[in-house]
């Protein structure tokens, strides 16, 4: 009798501990969605540009480390393009480094789903890395604005960095512009300046974030910058990705 008693308690335990490891683990799989470019022309100049690597690379290892789950979107699938002058040496950290040598993930990235064909339903939230690449294609991809506008009356957070809030350009939710009322941030005026682009980009962020109806904000040129309002997360610049990442995850997490 006793033995059976031992064995019923045993019995139990085991079972109320799988029962909180499966619980704690449905509570850590998080699965977020990246959105990527596909645009690899830097407008009239014959230079290419794509995506920018530590906007990728620094928000991916911060999620993926923490346990979330991650896939690559693009609009034409496949391998996107990365800006080169994000290779350069110059502009590595400890996030890149480990992007060139990450053999799973530069396998993923040759093999990035095609945006069409995405459902929010399938993820808890959606990031954009910048790079100039966004203001060309996201910016005016259509299946790119209904997909944020999905998430975000799904109650799910959308965050962006750099250049990639261009793809809230024409994002609306019940006729007004998503960004409307909202704070928000993103590549400056004067670092866009500072870069020579001004007059070859299509559009400055600064200004269309404005015309929008956003109230915009930033900090001094490069330096780390994020906003959170709501479910709406932007960074200001390459600086600002990991920022925006953190961010990220604390909605996560609280959900």
């Amino acid at each position: 009798m006793r033995k059976i008693a031992i064995f019923v308690v045993l019995a139990l335990t085991a079972s109320c501990i799988t029962a909180t490891a499966q619980k704690q683990n449905k509570k850590v799989m998080k699965k977020v969605l990246f959105v990527v470019t596909s645009h690899d022309k830097l407008g009239n100049t014959g230079e290419k540009t794509g995506f920018w690597t530590e906007e990728l690379a620094a928000p991916y290892y911060a999620l993926a480390d923490k346990g979330v789950q991650i896939d690559i979107a693009t609009p034409l699938g496949g391998q996107p393009p990365i800006d080169p002058k994000s290779e350069d040496p110059s502009a590595a950290t400890e996030d890149t480094k480990r992007f060139d040598s990450d053999t799973v993930l530069l396998e993923k990235l040759k093999h990035t789903l095609k945006l069409a064909d995405i459902n929010q339903a399938d993820y808890d939230a959606v990031f954009y890395p910048g790079g100039h690449g966004p203001l060309w294609d996201l910016a005016e991809n259509a299946d790119s604005a209904a997909l944020i506008a999905a998430f975000y009356t799904n109650n799910k957070p959308v965050s962006f960095v750099c250049h990639a809030p261009g793809a809230l350009k024409n994002v609306k939710i019940n006729g007004e512009f998503l960004v409307k009322g909202k704070k928000v941030t993103g590549f400056s005026n004067t670092e866009e300046a500072a870069v020579g682009l001004t007059k070859i980009v299509p559009f400055l962020l600064e200004d269309v974030l404005q015309e929008n109806g956003a109230t915009y904000s930033k900090a001094d040129d490069w330096h780390p910058y994020a906003v959170e309002d709501g479910l709406l997360i932007t960074g200001q610049n390459p600086a600002s990705s990991k920022l925006v990442a953190e961010k990220l995850l604390q909605q996560l997490n609280s959900k």
